[in-house]
């Protein structure tokens, strides 16, 4: 496991993981709901910033490394699943939001191994549909972290048409993954 600074970020994006999901149990007498919305979202949000960060630096200071390229993907899923989990907890998603999103992460995931495996992993490489839902996601997930108003815009309201959007293009992006692995496999 090569110790480089964008690996180092990877590790601290899952170390915030405990951070982020331990807040919402501090006594009221210590944080309020509200800063506990507050501290949650900045926490995810510097998490999800780490995530561009720690590739940007990787290719820039030619830093990738095998280890890198597993751990990356590994963390950003231990984030959303952590996040969308306690969001169920809170009340703030619905239970079936997340088991959509989670399972088809793993399900993804199992599916570009096997698909390396055998040689094939450029058939079922990250496209545009795929990016478009981390992209939802990411931003849902903070605004209903935050759950708050801002300027009297429902944080929570548009975070939850985004995660509804993101569950959506989770489903479809997970049939065109799965279209995409039967093509190689026809041969």
């Amino acid at each position: 496991m090569p110790l480089n600074l964008p690996n180092l970020l990877t590790w601290l994006r899952i170390a915030m993981i405990p951070g982020i999901v331990g807040v919402f149990y501090l006594p009221d007498s210590i944080l309020i709901l509200g800063e506990k919305n507050l501290i949650a979202t900045v926490l995810f949000i510097a998490a999800a910033l780490t995530d561009w960060l720690d590739g940007y630096l990787a290719r820039r200071l030619n830093q990738m490394s095998a280890f890198g390229a597993f751990l990356d993907p590994v963390a950003d899923k231990l984030m959303v699943a952590a996040a969308l989990i306690l969001l169920v907890e809170l009340d703030r998603t619905n239970a079936v939001v997340a088991i959509i999103i989670i399972g088809r992460e793993i399900g993804v995931s199992a599916l570009r191994e096997w698909m390396a495996r055998i040689g094939e992993s450029r058939s079922v490489a990250v496209n545009v549909l795929g990016k478009v839902k981390t992209i939802s996601q990411m931003v849902a997930i903070p605004l209903l972290l935050y759950h708050d108003a801002i300027i009297g815009i429902e944080m929570h309201l548009l975070g939850a048409w985004l995660i509804y959007l993101a569950a959506l293009l989770t489903v479809i992006s997970m049939f065109y993954y799965l279209k995409m692995a039967a093509v190689p496999l026809k041969r």
